[in-house]
């Protein structure tokens, strides 16, 4: 017997309601349960906008008189960026910005917001934008158009000291100087900051739970440029080359018993807040550090010292000048001005009368006193690239330095003509401040100090963290040939035309240089264009300052070590003695 099953409407109705809502509560639960994750994600990607913290960028301050005094502050701006595909008034759009950061903006600003290339979000149309600025954008509610907080430099000092402090790029990135060369420790960490926001990417809600990772701002430093000095050094510079008939050149002071760079100046120079107007783009180096040359007879004081400490000469011995010529392989050198003392001439002499042969003498004795062979290039070279470090980078906090050419003796160019030159700067490039480096170890006793800018370090705190010394080498050569060398370096001064200059009780020594340019053209020195340095120390018992000055292109007659170089360091000496307060020796 079999049962019939049969259902009425409401049986019906009610079975496929129960199902229905079956259905939903699994698909709820599937939702809510097994894809809550997906969603929530989903969810959170639509309505959470990671924003970048900009961290604070180092700045930069000198010690005066025990206060901080800043040379480089930052200074809060905004850049302005689009969504052209969210643009909903672009008239609004395109007048707001026009009357409110008109002189900011990149470019075309119908251009910029009417692009129809629908991968294109993200469009910058101005960059440092105000405060101000940026709050009258946003009182416009504009949509598409949003504010992102970066950092401008601001110079307190204006143009002061500008090629050794370096820029910031358009991207907010140090160039050159101390910008380029400590960016990464200037510009700190970016920071994450995840929030929900409106349609204009403006946070509503900021916690610290919103904050994926916190930024960490940029080193602050302070730096060894005495505000002073570099003032001074940049006035007398620029004073003296009008005199000089000239319009490149530099002065770099430093201190030889640290390596503390007190000044670098240089003309031409810019503006670092207007470096976008700087058309020669050589002139936003800093020619210091990057711009190696042939030193001239300046170098004959460092092959002096070379001579004493080897052995080869003493401050006692002498040499047959003879005709003031003398021959080197194929080769003539002969000395630029005739020496009055040609019988016998003595280690002053080579310094006073600037004396070519002399420092081809020395070199000789290096190698038994015959020709220039291989002991005596192989010691001059020890001396010049082991113990002066020609060749070599100093490390000093500059983007940009170039180490120099000097030749090893081991390579076929590296010959005794070539030696015979390198003793009295020729046949060698460096820049000033590896002269300065090797010239200050040779003044003080012997110790080498890398060149330094920077000073120390500031914390979140103001405390100043000193930077020490850096000691390279403390045997350059020994304290006796230091002192026999000093001594050299001031009589030849003192009895020399800059003698007549310098105060009783105080001790400056110097040597002048004039160097040959090389023509581009034919490849040989051109007796056209020439470069005058001058390089010296000063103070009472021991050297308390060095400076070397250097004039690119003066157009005055004589030897330009002499007559556009040598003035601008008897200023800078002259003044320098009184600003240190230094007491004459009575």
């Amino acid at each position: 017997m079999t049962q019939n099953l049969s259902f009425t409407r409401p049986q019906v109705l009610r079975l496929l309601l129960i199902a229905i809502m079956a259905i939903f509560v699994v698909r709820l639960g599937y939702l809510q349960i097994i894809k809550h994750g997906y969603y929530t994600e989903a969810a959170r990607a639509i309505q959470v906008t990671p924003l970048t913290i900009v961290p604070e960028r180092g700045e930069l301050y000198v010690n005066e008189a025990g206060k901080l005094v800043p040379l480089v502050l930052n200074e809060r701006v905004f850049t302005v960026f689009v969504d052209p595909q969210a643009i909903s008034d672009e008239d609004k759009v395109i007048q707001t910005l026009r009357s409110v950061a008109g002189g900011e903006l990149e470019g075309d600003i119908v251009k910029l917001i009417s692009d129809e290339d629908e991968t294109v979000r993200y469009r910058v149309v101005a960059r440092n934008v105000t405060r101000k600025q940026a709050e009258l954008i946003k009182q416009e509610e504009l949509s598409g158009v949003g504010l992102q907080q970066t950092n401008r430099r601001f110079y307190p000092e204006g143009a002061m000291a500008g090629q050794t402090l370096g820029y910031l790029n358009s991207e907010g990135k140090g160039q050159y100087g101390i910008e380029g060369a400590l960016n990464d420790e200037l510009s700190g960490t970016e920071g994450q900051l995840e929030t929900v926001t409106d349609v204009n990417q403006i946070p509503l809600t900021i916690g610290e739970q919103n904050i994926a990772s916190e930024a960490k701002d940029g080193q602050d430093y302070v730096l060894n440029i005495d505000r002073v000095i570099q003032f001074k050094a940049e006035q007398v510079l620029k004073e003296r080359l009008v005199s000089a008939k000239a319009t490149k050149g530099s002065v770099v002071v430093m201190n030889p018993n640290s390596g503390a760079v007190l000044a670098m100046a240089s003309q031409p120079t810019y503006d670092p807040a207007k470096y976008f107007d700087v058309e020669d783009f050589q002139t936003l180096q800093n020619p210091a550090v990057s711009q190696p040359f042939e030193n001239g007879s300046v170098i004959k004081a460092l092959t002096m010292g070379a001579g004493l400490d080897s052995g080869a000469v003493t401050v006692n011995s002498t040499f047959a000048d003879g005709t003031g010529c003398t021959k080197v392989q194929d080769r003539e050198i002969c000395n630029v001005e005739e020496d009055p003392r040609k019988a016998q001439a003595s280690m002053l002499d080579i310094l006073r009368y600037s004396l070519n042969t002399g420092v081809v003498h020395i070199v000789r004795q290096m190698g038994g006193g015959g020709d220039i062979n291989k002991q005596a290039r192989d010691t001059l070279y020890d001396y010049f690239h082991n113990k002066y470090r020609f060749g070599e980078k100093t490390g000093i906090e500059q983007a940009g330095e170039s180490a120099g050419i000097i030749i090893s003796p081991d390579k076929q160019e590296g010959n005794a003509v070539r030696y015979a030159n390198m003793s009295f700067g020729q046949g060698m490039d460096q820049t000033m401040i590896q002269t300065m480096a090797a010239f200050s170890a040779e003044v003080n006793g012997g110790t080498y100090y890398q060149p330094q800018l920077v000073d120390g370090t500031i914390d979140d705190s103001g405390v100043v963290t000193d930077k020490k010394p850096n000691v390279v080498d403390d045997s350059v050569i020994s304290e006796q040939a230091s002192k026999d060398a000093r001594e050299l370096i001031y009589q030849g001064r003192n009895k020399g035309f800059f003698g007549q200059f310098d105060r009783d009780g105080y001790k400056v020594g110097g040597k002048t240089g004039t160097s040959q340019v090389i023509d581009p053209v034919t490849g040989r020195y051109s007796d056209e264009n020439s470069i005058g340095t001058y390089l010296g120390f000063g103070g009472v018992e021991s050297p308390e300052y060095v400076i070397m000055v250097k004039v690119d292109d003066s157009s005055l007659p004589g030897y330009q070590g002499t007559t556009a170089a040598g003035p601008i360091f008897n200023d800078m000496s002259d003044w320098m003695i009184d600003y240190l307060q230094l007491e004459p020796k009575r």
